[in-house]
């Protein structure tokens, strides 16, 4: 078999096609825990996104939602961490009482933030992009406050959510192996992403509030001639989209890491909007996304790392780091250029909806 590698990576042109393929089959595996890990916070974020344009309400305050709820449930797990120092934690994730009530804490500022960009948007009828966009001036600066003058008294971590390690016999398994790796060697929040995008799809598709929402997203005043209150249902549905974005805060707060710094969603929220348009706005669509921008993520710093042997080794290190810092950035792009004008968002998507008066 190694003659037959060593043949066909030396066929020019050709064999560095041969030599990248060998190098995706030899990383991706092995990374594919990470990957699933840098896919969490985009596929949550997408799923938010996913809620509310399906429900005619585009939310670009994604991103700021994210952030503030880091920061809301790391710093009240650091406050409640004094109050529970005997507090054992479960043998599974690492569950303690301060990191349940810090992720509830998480889950109650994305709700109210959610609330206030309902309220601007489907009450006030203002501009949805202003709105997110507010939403997310304001979060970076408040939380970029907040966490400077809190820094200064050098508090100490509630901890993380721990991953579970599943057994070997199931990782071994030849072929599939690697996937039970990858889904199964995580924290509760990354690890509850398959069930929240399998639940909402056929939630979405396949129940009478997802035919409700996505007749509200399509055409408003024909759902509201049959009896569908238009404003309660987006209310409604902002508010469940929050809580998406809101688990991805403490994600990266609680489970990615167990600190929190300023800006830390680095992005991730446009990102996962990227995502969800990219999935055509449905959420295993928006997972696949997810999962291809984490996947160049973990390709990028690999590279970086344990660049390939070779020519192609050669070509790739001779490429600034910083490009393949960048790499999931420019795929964005990429792949976001080939497939806006082809992806068609719900028809009613950030319009603005008034009732017609009673006459």
């Amino acid at each position: 078999m190694d003659p037959i590698i060593s043949t066909l990576y030396g066929i020019p042109l050709v064999g560095l096609a041969f030599q990248l393929v060998g190098y995706l089959i030899a990383t991706i595996p092995p990374a594919s825990p990470i990957i699933m890990a840098a896919a969490t916070p985009l596929v949550l974020g997408a799923l938010c996104g996913v809620i509310g344009e399906r429900s005619g309400v585009v939310n670009i305050g994604i991103e700021g939602i994210m952030l503030a709820s880091a920061f809301t449930g790391w710093i009240v797990g650091v406050v409640l961490a004094p109050m529970f120092p005997d507090a054992a934690s479960t043998p599974v994730f690492g569950i303690t009482i301060p990191l349940l009530f810090a992720v509830l804490a998480a889950l109650g500022v994305a709700l109210l933030i959610s609330l206030l960009h309902a309220w601007l948007s489907i009450s006030l009828r203002a501009d949805q992009i202003i709105s997110g966009t507010i939403i997310n001036i304001a979060a970076f600066g408040v939380t970029a406050y907040l966490n400077t003058l809190i820094a200064k008294q050098s508090p100490q971590s509630a901890g993380a959510f721990t991953a579970f390690n599943p057994p070997d016999w199931l990782t071994g398994l030849p072929v599939v192996g690697w996937l039970f790796d990858m889904f199964l060697h995580q924290g509760p929040i990354s690890m509850s992403v398959i069930v929240l995008v399998v639940g909402l799809q056929i939630w979405l598709f396949r129940s009478r509030w997802g035919l409700r929402t996505r007749a509200v997203g399509e055409h408003p005043k024909a759902a509201e001639t049959v009896g569908i209150d238009v404003i309660r249902l987006r209310y409604r549905n902002v508010l469940i989209s929050g809580l998406f974005a809101g688990l991805a805060g403490a994600y990266l707060s609680m489970e990615a890491t167990n600190s929190f710094q300023d800006g830390m969603t680095a992005g991730r929220g446009f990102i996962a909007l990227a995502a969800m348009i990219v999935g055509r706005w449905t959420p295993i669509g928006a997972f696949g996304a997810a999962l291809l921008f984490a996947t160049f993520t973990a390709l990028g710093q690999s590279i970086n790392f344990a660049p390939p042997a070779g020519q192609l080794g050669d070509i790739m290190t001779s490429v600034p780091a910083q490009f393949w810092d960048a790499l999931p950035y420019i795929v964005t792009i990429i792949v976001l250029a080939g497939v806006v004008g082809r992806s068609i968002p719900p028809a009613a998507d950030g319009q603005p909806y008034e009732r017609e008066s009673a006459t």
